[in-house]
């Protein structure tokens, strides 16, 4: 495990930072709040008390102070080195779901399974795809993501974000302009909450359907290991003649591959697995293995998927060095 801010280091960071009505905690380890469990301490953890509390902080924020975001942290790789700065994530305050009828109300925080699970409970269909997305509803936003032949773009209504300046705006969908695995808006938007389209359905046949894409994720994806999800997205099809990554990162022979303590799923091969003792290095130069004999295997380059951030570890330091310099 990484070790931790040093005092001085962190409690210099929090008196420049502004006096909200959130929680700042020092010296958080990412490797406690990623799914691959692992990566350095970040300098400041701050949890908003609501939007009105993170817009005032972004606002009232030093411009050389850096921010990151981050949900339930399935999505990201963190290196080794940790992050500098602040990381926001969204807590209780952002996770609320309420439906009215087929429209669900739901913050930028609320796990996608969890809106899954409320809509199946109020016979709200058209929104089943979430159950099998790992995440955040803002993530979702973020990066439009789909499973089982649907994504966000296709049930968002509206979404609210706050930008660098603590400003909100509240958009339409079509305003965001997404695209495959990706969203228009501007990189510094952090999403805090979003209007869903459902429609009527059977309570029983909507509960039927996520009990199904649950199965389906277990027998097909490890989702009891230590992963980060789909690790790269799929190629354009025309390009690829087709395949998805998982069949040229199998064609390419990386099925099980290894790298220290980090390997390639045998059972779904678009995913890494921490076996037990990876690093965020080894993760990070694993797949860039794969991606490496997937472009001279086929000529298909692979894009991350899974969001890497934070600084490496520098070479040579150690742990009083790192303890000293409040990495």
């Amino acid at each position: 495990m990484m070790p931790m801010p040093s005092n001085k280091t962190a409690d210099g960071l929090i008196r420049r930072l502004p006096d909200v009505r959130g929680e700042y905690e020092a010296g958080v380890s990412m490797a406690s709040l990623s799914w691959f469990r692992v990566g350095g301490p970040v300098e400041v953890l701050y949890r908003p008390e609501d939007a009105r509390d993170l817009a005032f902080f972004l606002d009232a924020l030093p411009g050389d102070i850096p921010v990151t975001v981050i949900g339930v942290g399935s999505n990201i790789l963190v290196r080794d080195g940790g992050i500098d700065g602040v990381v926001i994530r969204l807590g209780r305050a952002f996770s609320q779901i309420e439906i009215n009828g087929t429209r669900v109300s739901a913050g930028g925080g609320a796990p996608d399974v969890g809106v899954a699970g409320a809509c199946a409970a109020s016979g709200v269909a058209g929104l089943e795809f979430l159950r099998g997305i790992p995440g955040t509803i803002g993530g979702a936003i973020r990066m439009n993501a789909g499973a089982y032949g649907s994504d966000i773009s296709q049930v968002l209504l509206s979404a609210t974000a706050v930008d660098s300046q603590g400003t909100l705006h509240q958009v339409s969908a079509d305003e965001l302009k997404f695209s495959y695995r990706h969203c228009g808006a501007p990189a510094d938007w952090i999403f805090v909450h979003a209007l869903l389209a459902g429609s009527s359905g059977n309570h029983h046949e909507i509960a039927a359907r996520l009990a199904e894409i649950k199965t389906a994720r277990l027998q097909s994806q490890p989702v009891k290991s230590r992963t980060g999800g789909s690790t790269f997205k799929n190629p354009d099809p025309v390009l690829s003649g087709g395949r998805k990554a998982w069949q040229l990162i199998d064609e390419a022979g990386c099925r099980g591959l290894t790298v220290g303590g980090a390997r390639v799923s045998e059972q779904h091969c678009n995913f890494l697995i921490n076996s037990g003792d990876a690093s965020a290095a080894d993760l990070e130069s694993l797949g860039n293995e794969v991606r490496r004999r997937v472009l001279a295997h086929s000529g298909i380059p692979l894009e991350w998927e899974i969001r890497i951030i934070g600084r490496p570890r520098a070479r040579g330091d150690t742990i009083a060095d790192m303890t000293e310099a409040g990495s």
